[in-house]
């Protein structure tokens, strides 16, 4: 009997301020990972401007590409496959993503596959644990995102928790600037928190009625704000340190609280976390403590994995491939594109191979 064929499968990720590319072999192998990241330059502003992040996107694209086919030793005649982040995210930094992959689907006849960014995010557990598999419960903490989700299948989710207005990533970001520390917030939170004492200051921690997996941090971004104000106003110091990690400590608890309900009400014995908040130390060491206290093998990606990066969408998109899901030319990007929405792609069936 012959050895099953290896899939090559070239993803392409823009969908907000990093250009990056990657060739993933059979959805767990990274044979390349190439980001262009734009911080230092939206740094500037104190934030992603989308704009400069679109323009600069267009001038990476194929730069990021070329350099990622030539990390991998491969050729794009080799490639089974072009997947793409189309949502949700910034809609002109999608639109370039977008249409440098249905430009490779078509100049080299090979199928396009439109995948999820959050889906990505989840996808990113893989490439580094190679038992993890579905079902599983998953918690993807970003700067636009604040998901638990039940991850029943390979693109199969049911989403049972998420944020109510700031995601846990925006709040970071937020806090962080209102300090002093400047963009991006979420590192230099962690970093600065491990300085201070997390009970100086008692922030509040929501906890919604109605959905005990749903996350609210607008309140908990309004009272660190109110009391820097009450400070200044006063003409009191206050501790930097304690402040970050006061407020760190109030965000990892709703976290790792909610996640827990979860497993425990799901009735699983296996736990991820995924998204760029991911991977903050404390909250990694935090929800490892959890997890072994209640007897669930937790896992989380390397940092590298958890910022946006395109080997998750080489990841999921091979998961997608296989199913035969594809998407047509017509593909167009989805700022706003809700996980496990199917409506703008197609499922072909097994064996064909149109693009």
């Amino acid at each position: 009997m012959s050895e099953e064929k290896d899939i090559y499968i070239l993803a392409i990720e823009t969908s907000c301020d990093e250009t990056a590319a990657s060739v993933v072999k059979n959805g767990r192998e990274v044979l390349s990972n190439v980001i262009f990241t734009q911080i230092a330059l939206h740094t500037l502003y104190g934030g992603v401007v989308p704009e400069i992040a679109s323009r600069k996107h267009i001038e990476k694209i194929n730069q990021v590409i070329e350099a990622a086919l030539r990390e991998a030793g491969m050729e794009l005649s080799e490639m089974d496959a072009v997947a793409v982040t189309y949502g949700p995210g910034l809609v002109g930094a999608l639109l370039v993503g977008v249409s440098a992959a249905k430009a490779v689907s078509f100049a080299a006849g090979i199928p396009l596959v439109g995948v999820h960014h959050i889906e990505g995010h989840i996808s990113a557990n893989y490439i580094e644990h190679p038992d993890l598999e579905p079902p599983y419960v998953c918690l993807v903490v970003s700067g636009g995102h604040s998901h638990l989700t039940v991850v029943k299948g390979y693109g199969e989710y049911q989403v049972i928790g998420q944020t109510r207005d700031d995601a846990a990533g925006e709040a970071f970001d937020k806090v962080a600037r209102a300090i002093g520390l400047g963009y991006p917030g979420g590192p230099k939170i962690d970093k600065l928190a491990r300085e201070g004492n997390p009970d100086a200051i008692c922030f509040p921690r929501a906890r919604l009625a109605d959905n005990a997996y749903d996350f609210s941090f607008s309140g908990l971004k309004s009272a660190v704000l109110n009391y820097l104000n009450g400070c200044r106003m006063k003409g009191e110091e206050f501790c930097q340190a304690d402040v970050a990690a006061s407020f760190q400590k109030a965000v990892i608890e709703v976290l790792v609280e909610h996640s827990m309900h979860a497993v425990r009400e799901y009735g699983y014995d296996r736990f991820a976390i995924a998204g760029g908040v991911a991977s903050n130390s404390s909250l990694r060491e935090a929800m490892a403590r959890a997890c072994s206290e209640n007897g669930i093998r937790f896992y989380h990606p390397s940092p590298i994995y958890c910022t946006d990066n395109a080997a998750m969408i080489g990841v999921a998109g091979y998961y997608e491939y296989c199913k035969g899901v594809r998407s047509g030319l017509d593909l167009n990007a989805v700022p706003n594109l809700k996980l496990g929405d199917r409506t703008h792609v197609c499922r072909l069936e097994a064996g064909n191979t149109q693009i």
